[in-house]
C-alpha cells in the first residue's frame, strides 16, 4: 500500500496540535504550513472518513507561553486547550538569541534554560492531552552521552525524565551517539539524519558536480561520524576516506583534549570535489583543520555539511578559510536557531527540514509506519537521476 492510501485508509490517534516554544517557532510555522497543505491536498473522500473536527485546519499551531519573574523564575503556560490532542511540542534547547532578565541584569537563555521550559510545557498539558511528542532536534546534552570518568550521565538522565513526565515518544536528528536511547528502552526514541536534504541542497547549488569516484569523495573528519560518511558514500556511489585525530590527553582546554594533528586514511584525493560529513560544528576547529589538509592534498571544492552550525566561536576563522579557498560551501540544517550572520555569509547553504519535519509528525498522527520517512535511499537516488538527466540534456 502506497503512503498516500495509507493516509487516506487510516485515521489519526487524536486531534493534532503543536505545541512551538518561542525558541523554535521560525521552524514550527514552517512546518505547520507543510501539514496544512499535505492535509489539503489529500481526496475529498478522506473528510467522510475522518470524524476529528481541525482535520484540515488552516493551522495546528497553539499558543504557549513561558512567562519569567522578576527572580528569574518562571511558569509555563498553553493558552489553548489541548484535551485529548495528539500534542507535539518543539523545542529548540540550542537557541542562544533569546534573554531574560534577573534581577535586572539580562541573561541570554541556556540549553539548560530552554529545557526547563520544556518541562513547564509538559507539566501544563500532559494531565489533558491523549499523547505527548517531544520534537528536540539537538538533542538536550546530548555529548554528554557516556561516562569516562566519575561524572554525570546528563542526556541519559534528562530523557529518563521526559518519559517519567508522560511523554511517549521523543524524536531528534543526528544524536551525538544514538545508544543513548538505551537509558529509555521501553519508549519511543527515534533518530533521523538528513542526507537528502545535504544531498539536495548542493545540488541545486552547483549545477555542474559529476558524481562518481573519478571526481568526487566523501570525507569522515573523525571517528565518531564514520558511520554517516560510509552511507552517505554508498548511497551516492563513491569513495570514502577519514581523518582520525590525534589528542595530547594531559591537558584539557575548554572541556576538551586538544588536538594535535588530523591523520588521513583513504584514497587519493587530488583534483576531486570532497563532501565532509559531520553531526554537528562547535568552534570548527576540527573541520576547518580536515578541510585545510584536504586543500594540501590538492582536493578541488569542499563541500561541509553538518546538521547543527552552532559556530560557538563565531565565523572569522570560516570566513578566512572561503576567501583562501580551503572551503567552498558550510551546508547546515535549519534544525537549531542561526544568526542573521552566519545567513549573511556568501558561502553558507541551509538544509531545509521543515517539510520532512511535517512527514513526520503526519505519520506518527496517522499512527501509520515511519520507515520510508526514515530512510531516504530511494529519494537520494531519484534526485540523483534527476541531476544526472539535466547534466546530460544540458551537455547535447
Amino acid at each position: 500500500m502506497s503512503g498516500k492510501e495509507l493516509f487516506e485508509t487510516t485515521l489519526p490517534v487524536a486531534p493534532l496540535k503543536i505545541a512551538a516554544l518561542e525558541n523554535c517557532r521560525e521552524l514550527a510555522e514552517k512546518v505547520d504550513k507543510h501539514l496544512a497543505s499535505f492535509r489539503k491536498e489529500r481526496t475529498v473522500g478522506v473528510a467522510s472518513k475522518l470524524h476529528f473536527n481541525g482535520y484540515f485546519d488552516d493551522s495546528y499551531l497553539i499558543r504557549t507561553n513561558c512567562v519569567r519573574f522578576g527572580t528569574g523564575e518562571a511558569k509555563g503556560k498553553i493558552e489553548e486547550s489541548v484535551r485529548g490532542a495528539d500534542l507535539f511540542i518543539m523545542v529548540d534547547v540550542g537557541n542562544y538569541s533569546l534573554t531574560y532578565t534577573v534581577c535586572g541584569y539580562e541573561n541570554h537563555m541556556s540549553p539548560d534554560d530552554h529545557y526547563q521550559d520544556l518541562k513547564r510545557i509538559i507539566a501544563s498539558a500532559v494531565a489533558a492531552a491523549h499523547r505527548v511528542t517531544v520534537i528536540m532536534p539537538f538533542l538536550y546534552e546530548g555529548r554528554q552521552d557516556k561516562r569516562t570518568e566519575r561524572e554525570s550521565l546528563d542526556c541519559a538522565l534528562a530523557l529518563k525524565e521526559l518519559v517519567h513526565m508522560g511523554v511517549s515518544n521523543i524524536i531528534t536528528f543526528d544524536a551525538h551517539d544514538p545508544r543513548v536511547v538505551n537509558s529509555i528502552p521501553l519508549h519511543g526514541f527515534d533518530n533521523f539524519t538528513p542526507p537528502y536534504q545535504f544531498i539536495k541542497s548542493i545540488l541545486t547549488k552547483e549545477p555542474d558536480l559529476t558524481i562518481d569516484s573519478d571526481h568526487m569523495m566523501v570525507i569522515s573528519p573523525d571517528e565518531g561520524s564514520m558511520g554517516r560518511a560510509v552511507y552517505f558514500a554508498n548511497v551516492i556511489g563513491v569513495d570514502m576516506g577519514m581523518f582520525y585525530k590525534r589528542k595530547d590527553y594531559s591537558v584539557m582546554v575548554n572541556g576538551n583534549n586538544p588536538i594535535i594533528e588530523h591523520e588521513f586514511l583513504g584514497n587519493n584525493v587530488e583534483g576531486k570535489d570532497v563532501i565532509v560529513v559531520d553531526d554537528m560544528i562547535s568552534s570548527g576547529e576540527s573541520i576547518l583543520d580536515v578541510a585545510k589538509e584536504l586543500k594540501a592534498r590538492h582536493a578541488n571544492r569542499i563541500f561541509v555539511c553538518t546538521t547543527f552550525g552552532l559556530f560557538t566561536d563565531g565565523f572569522d576563522k570560516f570566513d578566512e578559510y572561503f576567501e583562501k579557498g580551503y572551503i567552498s560551501y558550510v551546508i547546515t540544517t535549519n534544525l537549531t536557531y542561526r544568526s542573521s550572520e552566519l545567513l549573511s555569509r556568501p558561502y553558507y547553504i541551509e538544509a531545509d527540514m521543515s517539510r520532512f519535519l511535517a512527514m513526520i509528525i503526519d505519520s506518527l498522527n496517522h499512527d501509520i509506519s515511519i520507515a520510508n520517512v526514515m530512510d531516504p535511499t530511494d529519494k537520494i537516488q531519484a534526485v540523483l537521476m534527476e541531476y544526472h538527466d539535466n547534466h546530460e540534456k544540458k551537455t547535447i
